[in-house]
C-alpha cells in the first residue's frame, strides 16, 4: 500500500506530544549509477513530503538530498573514468545534486540537508534553489545533521 496513511497517523500521534519535524532518507529497490530515482515524481520521499504538507501541514519537513541510496555503485556522486579507474565527477555531481534539491523543494521541502562530500555542492544548490524562486528554502549543513537525534538510526547501524 503506498497511500502511507499509517506513516501519518503514526505522525499525527507524535505531533500531539510535540513532534515538530522530520527528517526524511530515500530508500528505492530500483537504482542506477545516475541516481534518477532521487528526483522522480514517483519516488516514495517526493511523494511522501507532498503528502505530509497536506496531511500535516505544521510539521516541519527536512530532506537527505545525497546520491548513495540511489547509485548502483553506492557512491555519492556519479562516476567517470580516468586512466582506467572510476573516480568521482564532482562538477557532473553537484549539478545533479542540486536538481535533486531542487525536485525536493518543488515537492514541499522546508529544508533539504546535503550528507554527500562533493566541493562546492552548498552552494550549488543553493544557486539553483534561488534562481528558481526557492530562496525560503534553508541548507542544512551535514555537521548540524550528524550532530543531532535525526541521525541516530545511522549512528547506531
Amino acid at each position: 500500500d503506498k497511500s502511507y496513511g499509517g506513516l501519518i497517523e503514526y505522525l499525527k500521534g507524535l505531533q500531539a506530544i510535540g513532534l515538530r519535524s522530520v527528517m526524511l532518507f530515500g530508500v528505492v529497490a530500483a537504482k542506477d549509477a545516475k541516481a534518477t530515482p532521487a528526483s522522480a515524481e514517483d519516488t516514495p520521499v517526493i511523494v511522501v513530503t507532498k503528502l505530509l504538507r497536506k496531511s500535516l501541514p505544521e510539521l516541519q519537513i527536512l530532506l537527505d538530498v545525497c546520491m548513495c541510496e540511489y547509485t548502483d555503485h553506492g557512491h555519492c556522486g556519479w562516476l567517470r573514468q580516468v586512466d582506467g579507474e572510476e573516480v568521482i565527477d564532482n562538477t557532473s555531481s553537484i549539478e545533479h545534486l542540486a536538481e535533486i534539491a531542487l525536485s525536493y523543494a518543488k515537492a514541499g521541502a522546508h529544508w533539504v540537508c546535503p550528507s554527500d562530500m562533493m566541493d562546492g555542492r552548498v552552494g550549488k544548490i543553493r544557486e539553483k534553489l534561488d534562481s528558481n524562486g526557492f530562496t525560503h528554502v534553508g541548507i542544512m549543513a551535514y555537521t548540524s545533521k550528524k550532530a543531532s537525534t535525526m541521525y541516530a538510526p545511522f549512528r547506531a547501524a
